[in-house]
């Protein structure tokens, strides 16, 4: 990149190349207006955002001004984004109106007004805010880059404090593992808004002098034509690569056009065997599986290229950590190997925002993060993952909470109480189910609760079925039985 700061940086989701100083002009252009704002070091900045060059120019800004970037999917209600912005209190909400049509629906209900870029074209944003900034900190270790929520709807939403140092280390490891350099074209169908494709993808291409190829939202058709145009890697979720394959099943796609693509990387949800198998002998290349979390950077495990395996495990623990199995909450002892996982190292988060006790509750004081997934080490220190201690589903990559979900449900006015629970797709991705109670005397069905939640959850997060009973499985205590609803309700599900 500073061999050649005329080389192409990022394809835009409107067909624009960019090359390396038009993109850092139009991290000038941002940091400015952002300044105008009244933003200062230590504030927050709320980004909404879909994948677009305006998306990365302020998530740049704010690190050029020691503010803190908070960036959010434009796909997520407003309510969730309201939650948000009432724990992390931004000094400026930012809106990529232009390249989302959601982003500007809620840039609308902000009363975010138009700001005008010569190099990103424009934005919309609203400040200033009433916001306390926080300390700054001269070292990369201590000071805050990224605000990562994992959850918003909850009346206490998480937010993932990730250090300069956590993001470079995740991008510079992206990239030792991968084999990342300046001849790279990574396509971006994974939104920058989520740490994966924020860290190991956008920030490892920067630092390679790769070329990223930005795709506001998935379009089989338009990935393909990314490979056959001279595509080299593609990091993504298991539930993106059915699709494609079912695209080109119904073009009449026997063979993929693919001149220089090399890797292919699944991360974000348990890869099937099966599938993997297919994407292969479709792809003619390696299907790469990747093990990570918010809370670390992401990447804790992935396999290698030239150390390719047959089976779903998640490879060898990455360079500069060091990974543990322990017993399991409430067990005295590893089960056939099997214990949760624990991770220690550069990529570990700094603690959630203003929640000592929860960060205290999730690393220790040893400086292990207690991931809450079940695995067991290989001797060739390959980490498998296979389960879960605590009830996360993972829906397209994508974290779903199922005391989220059932809060929204219980909000409604026919609904006694809602339990939600995960349950393994074809397709390799999770369904979540959800299991109402109603009010007696009352008449609701699935299609009104469906759309009831429209406006309170992002689509990932709502339920692919609602089953309406008059009561649920539950203890002596009421506490509903979660593990029996899907055996009793087997016939409606």
């Amino acid at each position: 990149m500073q061999r050649d700061p005329d080389r192409a940086a990022i394809l835009d989701h409107d067909d624009r190349i960019v090359d390396f100083t038009t993109f850092f002009a139009a991290v000038d252009e941002a940091v400015a207006l952002l300044q105008k704002f009244g933003v200062r070091g230590g504030d927050r900045i709320q980004i909404v955002a879909e994948n677009s060059l305006a998306l990365l120019s302020f998530l740049f800004a704010a690190s050029r001004l020691d503010a803190w970037a908070i960036p959010i999917n434009a796909r997520m209600s407003a309510e969730e984004i309201a939650h948000i912005r009432a724990h992390a209190e931004p000094r400026a909400m930012v809106f990529t109106h232009r390249a989302s049509s959601a982003a500007a629906a809620h840039g609308e209900q902000c009363g975010a007004v138009e700001c005008a870029g010569h190099t990103f074209g424009a934005v919309m944003i609203a400040g200033p805010l009433p916001a306390e900034p926080e300390p700054v900190f001269d070292a990369a270790e201590e000071q805050v880059a990224a605000l990562i929520y994992t959850t918003g709807t909850t009346g206490n939403p998480k937010g993932v404090m990730l250090t300069h140092a956590n993001l470079l280390y995740a991008s510079d490891v992206s990239i030792q593992v991968r084999g990342l350099n300046e001849t790279d074209h990574i396509i971006g169908v994974l939104p920058m808004t989520h740490i994966f494709a924020l860290s190991s993808a956008f920030l490892a291409a920067v630092r390679a002098g790769a070329l990223m190829d930005l795709q506001a939202r998935f379009d089989p058709g338009r990935v393909f034509r990314a490979i056959a145009d001279g595509a080299t890697a593609m990091p993504a979720v298991p539930a993106i690569y059915p699709l494609l394959l079912n695209h080109a099943r119904e073009h009449g796609m026997e063979a993929v056009d693919a001149p220089r693509l090399r890797y292919l990387s699944s991360g974000g949800a348990p890869m099937d065997p099966d599938w993997k198998r297919r994407i292969e002998a479709f792809f003619g290349v390696t299907l790469h599986n990747g093990y990570g979390m918010t809370e670390a950077s992401p990447g804790i495990a992935t396999t290698r290229v030239g150390m390719e395996r047959d089976d779903t495990s998640c490879g060898p623990v990455m360079p500069g950590q060091e990974v543990k199995i322990a017993p399991a909450p409430g067990t005295d002892g590893l089960v056939d190997g099997v214990g949760e996982i624990l991770v220690r190292g550069p990529n570990v988060m700094k603690g959630y925002y203003k929640n000592p006790a929860e960060t205290a509750r999730t690393v220790d004081e040893e400086g292990y993060l207690h991931t809450g997934d079940l695995g067991f080490l290989a001797e060739d220190n390959a980490l498998s993952v296979v389960g879960r201690c605590k009830e996360l589903i993972i829906r397209s990559g994508f974290n779903v909470y199922p005391p989220e979900v059932e809060a929204a449900l219980n909000a409604h006015p026919a609904v006694t109480q809602a339990a939600i629970v995960g349950r393994p797709a074809a397709d390799g991705n999770e369904d979540v189910l959800a299991f109402v109670q109603r009010v007696p005397g009352v008449t609701v069905d699935e299609t009104v609760l469906k759309d009831y939640l429209k406006d309170k959850l992002a689509p990932y997060k709502r339920p692919s079925r609602i089953v309406i009973a008059d009561a649920l499985p539950s203890a002596s205590t009421g506490k509903v039985l979660k593990h029996k609803l899907i055996e009793q309700f087997a016939k409606e599900i």
